[in-house]
């Protein structure tokens, strides 16, 4: 299977550059996976594809401010910094740009000195390991220092950091928003659970994996990044007892499939517990969770877009997704919406 076979003509005009102002005022397509069907409607009409006994599964990571703007203190030219992961305590993996003279041993400045950090070490893909010293809590210097670290597509400046954020978010650690959970308020998520719906919690930080486009002609010689996840033990055992009595899995967002994908065992039991998981998943992929996805439009040739061929067939999503260009619909991080059942 090739990386071209991912691949849709999108007008850069349909990449949405600012959230609405409602988070649940996005449009819906659904997408019938048997039949390839399609129907067009408003975010708020999810409500009608949900049953009682069902279960909808939410990832609860927090975006960090990952993104800092500092100077090498010998030079004082400027750099920028993408936290990545978090190491041991004060070090953490680093996106350095620019990167070419960023050498073990150089000393960095953000905020005139609140935070200093110095290079330890260059691992894998030229990212680079910083130890940071400050005074302090360094989460709260960072939401000091920090910026949203919004996808590169995304040119516009974020008035407000929580729109980047889920209205469930509660585990710091994401580089990116799981963006699909984005669409739900509160409100929105009190009255599905009133319809008899039950709501999981899982947790997997995003990385910068999310961003990175696919190389290679070959789809099956990519490499995934590792990002890690964590399902509680009361919640591992919703998601099981949903499944036993004949209910639904509705993962929201790639993210959330991810995980449960890759905590599952060969009967699909989900597996209290954490870890690292580098699953990649593309068409072919036997599901062993998920009945329902609900996610945002993605990238071409994007892992995103492998993913969610792998659940409901490339034949049928991308006749969706040229469905979704002619009718002028929102793509990528602040875009509109997609459930396929």
């Amino acid at each position: 299977m090739k990386t071209s076979d991912f691949y849709f003509e999108l007008p850069q005009e349909l990449i949405a550059q600012d959230p609405l102002e409602d988070r649940s005022a996005s449009r819906l397509l659904a997408l019938d996976r048997k039949s390839g069907r399609v129907k067009h409607g408003q975010f708020v009409d999810l409500k009608g594809y949900l049953h009682s006994g069902d279960c909808l599964v939410i990832n609860d990571t927090k975006v960090i401010p990952a993104r800092l703007y500092g100077k090498k203190t010998d030079t004082g030219a400027s750099v920028e910094l993408l936290l990545l992961k978090r190491r041991e305590h004060d070090v953490w993996e680093t996106l350095v740009k620019p990167g070419r003279k960023a050498k073990p041993g150089c000393r960095l400045s953000f905020g005139d000195g609140l935070l200093t950090g110095e290079i330890v070490d260059v691992v894998d893909e030229g990212n680079r390991l910083i130890r940071f010293t400050y005074e302090g809590i360094f989460e709260e210097i960072l939401d000091q220092l920090g910026e949203m670290p919004l996808p590169p597509y995304i040119t516009h400046k974020l008035e407000d950091k929580n729109r980047y954020q889920t209205v469930y978010a509660k585990w710091e650690g994401s580089a990116a928003a799981p963006t699909a959970g984005l669409h739900f308020t509160s409100r929105m998520l009190e009255e599905i659970r009133r319809m008899g719906v039950e709501i999981a919690h899982v947790t997997l930080h995003v990385g910068l994996g999310t961003f990175r486009p696919v190389k290679v002609e070959n789809v099956d010689e990519h490499h995934m990044h590792s990002e890690y996840y964590q399902i509680e033990e009361e919640q591992a055992q919703l998601i099981n007892k949903t499944r036993k009595a004949g209910g639904r899995i509705i993962a929201v967002g790639t993210t959330s499939c991810r995980t449960l994908e890759s905590a599952a065992d060969s009967q699909g039991v989900i597996r209290a517990g954490g870890g690292w998981t580098d699953i990649f998943i593309y068409p072919g992929y036997d599901f062993r969770v998920i009945d329902g996805l609900i996610t945002n439009f993605h990238l071409p040739e994007s892992t995103l877009l492998m993913l969610v061929s792998a659940f409901a067939g490339r034949e049928h999503v991308l006749a969706a997704y040229e469905e979704a260009v002619q009718e002028q619909y929102r793509f990528f991080s602040f875009g509109d919406a997609m459930y396929i059942g």
